[in-house]
């Protein structure tokens, strides 16, 4: 409490000096250099200035709460600052006041009105960036929520066989994880270890050379103490992995995550030299020019691809990509370790998709694969996390997945305004999608139906407006009744139903503000 008063003391002093400089700087560009000008508004301005801080104070505008809500406060500073104007408007008319002019109040209402919104939004982007505590991401999130539902599937062995594997180790092995991981990194080893000192490939490397040349199926298990961000080839890495293991063999790695190297980077630099170096160097650089050809070239010349940023989204689909099911995962000190068994052969994508603009595998009409257009709005790779997701997270109102980490902060504004749909106007053109219809669903999400109304769908064109903005359900099973009561409808009246379901869905949408999240 003590603490959001001295901020609202702070903002106090903040604002009485914007609206001080508003007022010179109002007067300067109306009379110039005239001083007696100055002198003669000083003692109305004093009188205008206590009429401010008055009405805001009453208004709650120096409140600041632990959670800035961008939207209210905004909304709360400009009906205040309006309140403002209208009350002095009022009493210069009830005086009769002719040397006040109104210019120099409505200009330093105005002037001080635009610096508070751009300063009430630098700050709501500076407390965003600021990563205060470890991690805050979505990822974390949904990582601890497996943890607490129990489906993390190692985590759960009990003690004693933790000490017979242990007990396999040999000191070497422990000594060498432990100088360069630390002992919790060691846990998680032994933990994971698939057989003994023996069979067990210790390496400490980003050179895809050292991978290639171990001979195969000589290890049941490879760990690489060196996290994954600096590797140049990170799939061919892990394909080697998968190469030189036998079927559920394990393939043990490290990563830092996009939000463990924020928080590292906003640690290193003070505020707000570690905002700037953040978002104008380090997130173009790191983030923007691997996703478009043109730059692509550029980021490796600068970087040779090391100390790249990586998610945890992306970095769980490609290793199942390269044939690996998770079994494990732990934050420990700044890295994100993994546990993965080889399940199958890697399923080796000659274009794996990584730009702004996604070719997308969906179920259409008479059940072949369309390939839908869209903008990216979940991070690479992420495609090969479908099954993953719906085995380790709970399905949500809508149909969609709990704590999706896959979707990334721009995709989340992206998917709220359809923007992510508009390429889809140009599967609309070419004929394999039509204005209203159900939603073109993935293989693995299209599995989850009921087989009647899977063979139902698959006799129509999926629709860019599906019926879920008409109906609005909940829950998978409301879903499908939702599509089941429009695909019948659909076959006695195409024409109305479509008609229907289209103005119901724009209703919706607009009056009732529903989002695809």
């Amino acid at each position: 409490m003590e603490k959001q008063l001295k901020k609202g003391f702070v903002f106090f002093i903040i604002d009485l000096v914007i609206v001080t400089g508003s007022f010179f700087l109002t007067v300067w560009f109306k009379s110039g250099k005239d001083i007696s000008y100055i002198e003669r508004l000083l003692n109305p301005f004093f009188i205008f200035l206590t009429i401010w801080m008055v009405i805001s104070f009453f208004f709650k505008k120096y409140d600041i709460t632990k959670e800035i809500v961008l939207k209210k406060k905004l909304g709360n500073m400009v009906l205040c600052n309006f309140i403002i104007l209208g009350s002095i408007s009022f009493l210069m008319f009830l005086l009769r006041t002719t040397y006040y002019s109104r210019t120099v109040v409505f200009g330093t209402i105005l002037t001080a009105s635009i610096i508070e919104i751009i300063a009430v939004n630098l700050y709501y982007f500076l407390q965003i960036a600021r990563s205060s505590s470890f991690p805050r991401d979505q990822e974390y999130i949904a990582f601890r929520q497996l943890q607490n539902n129990g489906k993390r599937k190692n985590g759960n062995k009990n003690e004693q066989a933790a000490v017979n594997l242990s007990s396999k180790i040999s000191e070497r092995l422990r000594d060498n994880i432990i100088t360069e991981c630390g002992k919790i990194a060691l846990d998680f080893f032994i933990r994971n270890t698939n057989g003994d000192s023996n069979n067990t490939l210790l390496l400490s490397t980003t050179s895809l050379f050292n991978i290639k040349s171990q001979p195969e199926n000589r290890y049941r298990s490879i760990f690489n103490l060196k996290r994954i961000n600096d590797l140049r080839y990170i799939n061919r890495f892990f394909e080697s992995a998968n190469s030189k293991l036998p079927l559920g063999g394990t393939f043990i790695c490290c990563v830092e995550t996009k939000d463990m190297r924020k928080k590292r980077l906003f640690e290193k630099y003070l505020l707000p030299f570690n905002f700037f170096y953040y978002y104008l160097i380090d997130y173009p650089i790191k983030r923007v020019f691997p996703k478009f050809g043109l730059t692509k070239g550029i980021y490796f010349f600068l970087t040779h691809g090391s100390n790249r940023v990586i998610t945890r989204a992306e970095t769980l689909g490609r290793l199942i990509s390269s044939g690996f099911e998770i079994t494990d995962e732990e934050y420990i000190d700044s890295l994100c370790y993994l546990a993965a068994k080889k399940v199958q052969e890697p399923s080796n994508d000659p274009d794996p998709s990584y730009g702004p603009l996604i070719k997308l595998d969906r179920v259409g009409r008479n059940g072949e694969i369309v390939r839908i257009l869209k903008f990216r709005t979940m991070y690479p790779f992420a495609e090969y996390l479908q099954d993953y997701m719906y085995q380790m997270h709970e399905l949500k109102d809508g149909g969609k997945f709990n704590h999706d980490f896959r979707v990334s902060t721009v995709g989340k504004i992206m998917r709220r305004f359809w923007i992510d749909e508009l390429p889809m106007l140009y599967n609309l053109l070419k004929g394999n999608m039509k204005l209203v219809g159900v939603r073109p669903l993935s293989r693995q999400y299209f599995n989850l139906y009921d087989k009647e109304l899977q063979e139902k769908r698959i006799k129509h064109k999926p629709g860019l407006i599906p019926p879920f903005y008409y109906d609005l359900p909940k829950t998978l099973e409301e879903i499908q009744k939702s599509e089941m009561k429009y695909l019948e409808a659909y076959e006695k009246a195409p024409f109305r139903t479509d008609l229907k379901y289209f103005w119901k869905a724009i209703f919706n949408i607009v009056i009732k503000q529903a989002r695809s999240q």
